[in-house]
């Protein structure tokens, strides 16, 4: 039994290894997208979404199936516990990048707006925050998982640094309204992939420690010290 279970874990292991690295490429398609006003690749990550969300199923009813067979216990079952709810993270990242990509094919239509260089900065934290909490989980790094948590404020930060530069700008120049109102919706799209990587960065501090550290600021406090940079201080992967 003990060595079916673990065949099934490594299976499960890779099918969210391949999601995991399809909606990564979604993100960052996306982004690329928005930035060099490439309707091409916008489409394409739009059309890719279908295929998550097939895979987001597979992975689920994988998980249950696991649970109902084996009925592991311990680490084993936080391991199902925390891949059921990472694979929810992540396809609703998907969706994101989806949104992402819309307002691109939007952006295509008008005179090419001028992107406030906190957004750049912002799409890099944020991508490194995807990358990182997924590295946490292939590597079941739990210091580098609280690393990303504890990133998020940062994020929060720099998104309204970029909502508040849009906003100006859009006050200076009636044309800037309407491009102005897609790299808004894109700036919170960016701030909310960046709270899904939170979200998976605590799942695997839940996975690795047992402790469930979500909504519970007070967990983050006694443990690691200071935030660690952006995209310059994430590890290659």
């Amino acid at each position: 039994m003990a060595k079916h279970l673990a065949r099934d874990l490594e299976g499960l292991q890779r099918q969210i290894l391949t999601l995991a690295g399809r909606v990564e490429e979604a993100v960052y398609n996306a982004t690329q997208a928005l930035q060099k006003r490439d309707a091409a690749l916008a489409q394409e990550v739009i059309a890719g979404d279908a295929a998550v969300d097939v895979q987001e199923n597979l992975i689920q009813e994988e998980c249950l199936k696991i649970i109902a067979l084996h009925q592991p216990v311990a680490v084993d079952l936080r391991r199902i516990a925390a891949v059921f709810s990472i694979t929810t993270d992540l396809e609703r990242i998907g969706d994101l990048a989806v949104d992402i990509a819309e307002r691109a094919a939007a952006l295509v239509a008008f005179p090419r707006p001028a992107i406030p260089e906190n957004y750049l900065r912002l799409t890099d934290f944020v991508t490194s925050m995807v990358r990182q909490a997924l590295d946490s989980f292939v590597h079941l790094d739990s210091k580098q998982a609280r690393r990303v948590i504890r990133l998020d404020e940062e994020a929060d930060r720099l998104h309204a640094e970029v909502i508040a530069e849009l906003i100006a700008a859009m006050k200076a120049d009636p044309g800037a309204v309407e491009p102005g109102v897609s790299l808004f919706s894109a700036a919170r799209h960016l701030e909310r992939i960046g709270d899904h990587a939170t979200n998976i960065a605590e799942d695997v501090v839940y996975l690795v420690e047992g402790e469930m550290v979500r909504h519970r600021p007070e967990a983050m406090s006694l443990r690691g010290s200071g935030v660690v940079g952006g995209p310059a201080d994430r590890p290659a992967r």
